[in-house]
């Protein structure tokens, strides 16, 4: 390979949120990775420190062309310029788009499990999660399309935040399920929030699906939001857009995100975001072979290593999901392992009532830490 994905970098002291723990602890829990980002960022965000003026930004052609080439190029997607909203990160923009397309105590439908910031979004403005659970098989997950329209019916649900791909089970969906989402969501009344924050990690040679090129229906309802900060590893950097292709939706969205005061860039956020998108993308394919070697390694160690744990399945996201064996709940596996061990993962349950059963591990890393990960996880087995 072309870039060192097996060097190890110490990342201790440095304010990391993921490594700065205690002493012992292998933190494999929040999703961000260990490995230095493409050169061709580092080097766009050392020339824009080496300027030394750090004043207001803005963000223009350059940087809406960016994301269009991005798009139409490696996901088939033509985006218009008008459609792109700059926020300063996905998470952000969501929780503007629950207050503002939302009214209190409405039903934000997701689908479990599901990234357990979505609860915090809906929590925390005041609305009220509706949970949909996903189907699954014991290998695989999809849509129990007659669930989701059960509870799309519920006239108090009025928002719907899909996790595309599918965060934390790693599934790519299907252009025509998320077709029939937005059919169905159209039927109901109910906007979509589509974090798509994910899209670029994914098996080599196969990309994900843009819920707003689906279909017309889902690009009239819904709002996209898109960034290179998980699969460039910036996510410091703060920097991300919103896809609105209706003009009165898109209106109220940029209405909310700079009511909100998120609609600003910083310093780096323009010249990080160009820079990978336009010189990034020999690195990321190379990640991405390394990350779902990274998978295989891990999906092997288990099945002949750790009695009664299973992989599930996946096509997307660094992010390896866990079954348990029956009866065990992962939160509590977690917090053993971590005490044991000084493996830091994720329990399940964070992730809903679904969740419950399974654990999350980040696979972002060099072959020696998740080899070391592994390792610890097979003494708790």
């Amino acid at each position: 390979m072309k870039y060192d994905f097996d060097r190890v970098i110490d990342r201790r002291n440095t304010n990391s949120y993921k490594w700065d723990s205690e002493k012992g602890v292998l933190p494999l829990w929040v999703a961000d990775m260990d490995f230095e980002t493409a050169p061709c960022v580092k080097e766009a965000i050392v020339k824009k420190a080496q300027f030394g003026i750090f004043g207001y930004s803005i963000y223009g052609e350059e940087w809406e062309q960016s994301y269009i080439s991005w798009w139409k190029r490696r996901h088939n997607f033509e985006i218009k310029r008008e459609w792109l909203i700059f926020t300063t990160g996905i998470i952000p923009a969501i929780s503007t788009c629950v207050r503002k397309l939302t009214t209190p105590a409405e039903k934000v439908l997701v689908q479990t499990p599901c990234y357990n910031i979505f609860f915090n979004s809906i929590v925390n403005n005041g609305r009220v999660p509706l949970e949909s659970p996903l189907a699954f098989d014991g290998r695989n997950y999809s849509i129990d399309f007659d669930r989701l329209e059960k509870d799309l019916s519920d006239p108090q649900c009025s928002l719907m935040i899909l996790c595309n791909p599918q965060n934390p089970t790693g599934t790519i969906w299907k252009k025509e399920d998320l077709a029939r989402i937005g059919e169905l969501c159209k039927k109901h009344g109910v906007k979509v929030i589509s974090d798509e924050i994910h899209c670029d990690v994914t098996v080599p040679g196969k990309s994900y699906i843009p819920f707003a090129s689906a279909s017309d229906v889902c690009a009239s309802i819904s709002v996209s939001c898109i960034s290179p900060t998980k699969c460039f590893n910036i996510a410091g950097i703060n920097t991300a857009a919103v896809v609105v292709p209706d003009e009165f939706l898109r209106h109220k969205v940029w209405r909310g995100l700079n009511t909100d005061e998120v609609a600003e860039p910083n310093v780096f956020a323009i010249d990080a975001t160009v820079a990978a998108f336009n010189d990034g993308e020999d690195w990321l394919n190379q990640l991405n072979e390394y990350i779902f070697e990274n998978r295989k390694f891990a999906a092997d160690y288990i099945a002949q290593n750790c009695k009664g744990l299973s992989v599930i399945n996946a096509e997307a996201t660094y992010l390896l999901w866990v079954k348990l064996p029956d009866g065990i709940d992962g939160s509590e596996f977690a917090q053993r392992l971590k005490e044991k061990t000084g493996l830091f993962i994720i329990g399940g349950s964070e992730y809903g009532k679904t969740g419950e059963n399974f654990v999350r591990i980040n696979l972002a890393c060099p072959r020696s830490i998740l080899e070391d990960a592994m390792e610890r996880l097979k003494k708790l087995n």
